[in-house]
C-alpha cells in the first residue's frame, strides 16, 4: 500500500487543482473541497489537461489515477487524509476558520502543509489549539510541473513531522528545501524578487526594453540557472580555483554592481510601463497561449534533465 494513500486538498482554485493533478498520478486517493459551485467541473478539466504533461514526465506511477472525490465540507475532506495540502486564499482569518473547522476531524498523525507564499507560519498556527503538524509547504506554480517546494516547521513543529513531510513530496516527485528562518516570502520568491526588482529598474532609467530585459534572462543566464543555482555557477566560473578564485578576481566588479542597483517601486506610472511593454513582447498572444507555450518548454527541459540525470 502507498505511503500516506489518502491524500486531501483544501481549496481548488489553480494550484489546488494543480496538485491535485499530481497526487493522484503518484496513484494516491485525493478528497478535494472548495466552495465554489463549478469546482467539480473545474478541477476535473485541469486533470485532464495536466495529465499529459504528468506522463510525458514519467511521474504517472502504477495504479494511477488514484480515486478522486468531491466533498460539501472541508471536515467531511480531511476525514481520512493521511496529509492534507492547504492551499485557500492567503487573509489570515479564511485560514485560522479552515483550521477551527478542520483541527477535530483530522486523524491522529495527520500533516497539514500550506501553500502560503506569503503568511508567516507562525501567523498561521496561532489558528490551531496544537499547531504541531502544520508546516509550511510552498510550491513553484503550477506544482504539477515545477519541482520546487520550500518546506517550513519551528519549535511548535512536532519531532519528525518535518522529515514526514519532505518523504511525501519525495514520493510525488518534489524536490524540497527547507526554510529554516521565518522570513517574508521564503526563499525563492525573494530571490525572484530581487531579479525583478533590478529588471524593472533597467527598463525605467532606460537601459533596456521589457522585452530584451525578459530576453537577456530567457537566453543567458536562465539557461544556466536551470542547470545549477547561482554559486554553484560561479565556483565553476572561478575555473581551477573555483569560488575562491571566482571571488578573488571579480570581488570589486560586484561591490560596484551592487552599489548601483536600483530600488524602485511599482507605482502607477511604473505599473503602466510594464504593461505596455509585456504586451508588446506577447504581441497578439493570448494568455492561455503564452501559458501554453510556457508550460511546453518548461516540461522539454524537465524531461531532458530528467533523462541526463538517470545515466
Amino acid at each position: 500500500m502507498n505511503e500516506f494513500a489518502n491524500v486531501a486538498v483544501i481549496g481548488a482554485g489553480v494550484i489546488g487543482a494543480s496538485w491535485t493533478a499530481l497526487f493522484l498520478a503518484s496513484g494516491r486517493n485525493v478528497a478535494v473541497y472548495d466552495p465554489a459551485p463549478t469546482m467539480e467541473s473545474d478541477v476535473r478539466a485541469y486533470v485532464d489537461n495536466a495529465w499529459p504533461t504528468l506522463v510525458e514526465l514519467g511521474l504517472v506511477k502504477p495504479g494511477a489515477p488514484g480515486e478522486l472525490s468531491f466533498h460539501h465540507s472541508a471536515a467531511e475532506a480531511v476525514r481520512n487524509a493521511d496529509f492534507i495540502q492547504e492551499s485557500v486564499p492567503e487573509r489570515i482569518a479564511i485560514k485560522h476558520a479552515l483550521y477551527a473547522e478542520i483541527e477535530p476531524a483530522l486523524k491522529t498523525g495527520a500533516i497539514v502543509a500550506s501553500s502560503a507564499s506569503g503568511l508567516p507560519l507562525g501567523e498561521m498556527q496561532a489558528g490551531w489549539k496544537d499547531p504541531s503538524r502544520l508546516v509550511l509547504g510552498h510550491p513553484f506554480n503550477p506544482p504539477h510541473l515545477i519541482p520546487l517546494v520550500e518546506v517550513m516547521g519551528n519549535t511548535s513543529t512536532a519531532d519528525g513531522v518535518i522529515a514526514r513531510t519532505e518523504r511525501f513530496y519525495e514520493l510525488v516527485g518534489k524536490v524540497t528545501i527547507q526554510v529554516h528562518r521565518e522570513v517574508p516570502g521564503h526563499v525563492a520568491n525573494r530571490l525572484q524578487a530581487a531579479l525583478w526588482r533590478e529588471a524593472i529598474h533597467l527598463v525605467s532609467i532606460g537601459a533596456a526594453s521589457v522585452e530584451d530585459v525578459d530576453k537577456a534572462v530567457w537566453a543567458g543566464p536562465g539557461l544556466r540557472w536551470a542547470a545549477m543555482g547561482p554559486t554553484q555557477l560561479f565556483h565553476l566560473g572561478g575555473g581551477p580555483g573555483g569560488l575562491q578564485s571566482f571571488c578573488e578576481k571579480y570581488t570589486e566588479s560586484f561591490h560596484r554592481w551592487w552599489d548601483d542597483l536600483g530600488n524602485p517601486r511599482l507605482d502607477a506610472e511604473t505599473s503602466a510601463r510594464l504593461v505596455e511593454g509585456v504586451l508588446a513582447e506577447s504581441a497578439s498572444a493570448s494568455q492561455a497561449e503564452l501559458s501554453e507555450a510556457r508550460d511546453a518548454l518548461i516540461t522539454a527541459m524537465l524531461k531532458a534533465s530528467n533523462d541526463l540525470r538517470r545515466r
